[in-house]
Order: structure tokens, then sequence, then C-alpha cells
């Protein structure tokens, strides 16, 4: 039994808790959540309930209740971007910082040697083991396949794969350039999308973000690219960025079309250009649209926790096929 004065009573249908609304009228005309007296067929943008015109408070799209609005404002004061994130004191840090990485990586291979420099070896994405010359940098011994065959060569020096263990490449080789046009591009994206990005999710995701994408890119390209071959570039991160964007966008229902040209352009150059890794492009592609959907698309009740979980599956699932195509290899 429940008490009708009881202002409590889950069953009072004027009760601004009760997400449902109050009753529709007998002639099925929906009633203000609010005020039960007063139909209307006005519905709120965020929840949906039924407001009458008292209840009304204008919004960037339609109307919103009171409720929506007191908690849009408590969002606001505690600094909470759409999803969760915290809002950034300057949306460009983190991409100055990137870039700034990416540049000292760049800087310190141009100072040892350029496209010879031993950092290329070493921070490159190798998914086996290479035998270089040391006699003549840059030139390796490619029938030679283990470290204790090319130690018997006079000017051999071995540099271990990630199927030998060397699995920071995977990280690495994501902040490592060569050719100048090569970074110029890389860093141009980054500047343009990261600090749009870094504003819509809040820094910690953004930062998320930007190396689960380059993680897939780097998967990608060790279950796919050549074994002998060895890739580098942030290009894996980037793409990722953009599979972002377009999420975030579908998410908002914002003009994707706007973008597609762009996105065409980069998949014509990603499969018909000679020496660009299309794995990692579409590895980063799609590590992006999955993370980014994680983050966007999750349930406001527990959203960090879900988000958190999101990411750390996907992260979960590329270590595992890192581990399997080790198997494979060796």
């Amino acid at each position: 039994m429940t008490d009708p004065s009881d202002p409590s009573d889950p069953s009072d249908p004027s009760d601004p808790s009760d997400p449902s609304g109050p009753p529709a009228t007998p002639g099925g005309v929906p009633t203000c959540y609010r005020h039960p007296d007063r139909e209307t067929y006005v519905r709120c943008q965020r929840c949906e309930r039924p407001i009458c015109p008292d209840c009304m408070r204008d919004a960037s799209v339609g109307f919103q209740c009171p409720d929506c609005v007191k908690e849009g404002a408590k969002a606001t004061r505690q600094g909470l971007l759409p999803y969760g994130g915290k809002r950034s004191g300057d949306p460009r840090l983190t991409s100055f910082v990137l870039i700034g990485i990416n540049a000292a990586v760049w800087l310190a291979i141009l100072a040892t040697g350029w496209a010879k420099s031993t950092l290329v070896d070493r921070l490159a994405l190798l998914p086996t083991g290479t035998c270089t010359s040391q006699d003549n940098p840059g030139q390796f011994y490619p029938r030679v396949d283990s470290s204790a065959v090319c130690d018997t060569v006079a000017d051999g020096r071995w540099f271990p794969g990630v199927s030998e263990g060397a699995y920071w490449q995977l990280f690495t080789s994501m902040f490592s350039q060569v050719e100048i046009w090569h970074i110029g591009l890389n860093m141009a994206v980054l500047w343009f999308l990261g600090p749009q990005l870094e504003s819509i999710l809040g820094r910690v995701r953004f930062v998320a973000l930007y190396l689960v994408a380059g993680l897939a890119g780097s998967v990608c390209v060790y279950w796919f690219a050549d074994e002998n071959t060895a890739t580098l570039g942030a290009s894996g991160a980037i793409f990722g960025l953009m599979g972002a964007l377009l999420v975030v966008l579908h998410k908002i229902g914002g003009n994707i079309q706007a973008i597609v040209p762009w996105l065409v352009v980069n998949a014509v150059f990603t499969f018909l250009v000679p020496g660009v890794s299309w794995q990692g492009h579409l590895g980063g592609f799609l590590g992006g649209l999955v993370v980014t959907g994680a983050i966007v698309y999750a349930p406001k009740a527990n959203r960090a926790r879900l988000q958190t979980l999101g990411v750390t599956v996907v992260v979960v699932l590329l270590a595992a096929a890192t581990v399997a195509r080790t198997a494979v290899l060796t």
C-alpha cells in the first residue's frame, strides 16, 4: 500500500524523477511531466519528456526541460565535456607535445645518418630481426635470418624484430619518420585535428585515442606487411584521428559529406602511392573508429567505467593479436 498523499510515491504522475513522464490524457494527448493538467506536444531534446511552455528552456536545438538544464549546468561547473572528459585549459597542448616528440626523433635520426641511421633500425617496426652491414649503413643481408648467423658475417650487426621480443617497436615506430614530407604531412594533420578532438573528448581520452589507434596500425603492419620490411611513421595514429572525426560527426549529426572528399584522397594516396604502408593506415583508421565509438556511445550511466572497459578490451585484443602473430613467425 502507498500513501496517495506521499510526494515520494513512485506512482505519482507529476514526479519529476519518473523518466517516463506522466501518462497521456484519455484522448491520447501527452501532458507535461511537471504539470499533468497541461497538454503538450513538445518534448525535451535531451530526455524526451513532454514539457509545457512554462517548462520550456531554450537550447541550441529546440527546448530542454528544467531538470536537464540543471544537470547540464552542473556538468559545466565541473568542467566536464559532452563525453565525460575534463575540459582542457589549452586543447592544443597535447598536440604540441606529440609534434615535439616526433620532431625530436626526426632530428635525432637526421643527425645520426638520416636514412642510414642505426636509430631507424632500432625504432622502426621490424616483424623479424635484420642483419645489417656496418660498413655500408642502410644495407642488410636478406638471407641471414638469425643473430647466430649474423655474428659470422664480418660486418654484420643484428637488430631484433618484434617477434624476437622487441615489442617497443610497436610504439617507437609511430614516433619515427625519415622523409621530411612524411613528418610534415603527418604533423600538419595532427595540428589540424588534434586540438579539435581534444576539445571534444578531453586530454586523457584524446591521448588514449592517439596511442591505441597508433598501436592498431602497428599490429596491422605486424600481421599483413612483409616480414622483412621495416615500417615507421605516425600515419597509423593520424588516420585514427580521421576515423575519430568521422565517428564524432556521425554522433552529433554533423555534415559527414564535407570530409568525404578528404577521406577519399587519403585512401587513394594510401593504396596507389608506392612505399606507403596501407596496413598502418587501415589499422589506425579502424582503431580510431572503434576507440572513439567506445567513448562517445558509452551510456551516460557509469560512462567513465564503460569507456575504460571498451578501450581496455581493444588493447587486450591487439595484444592477443600480437602474441598470435609472434607464434606464427617463430
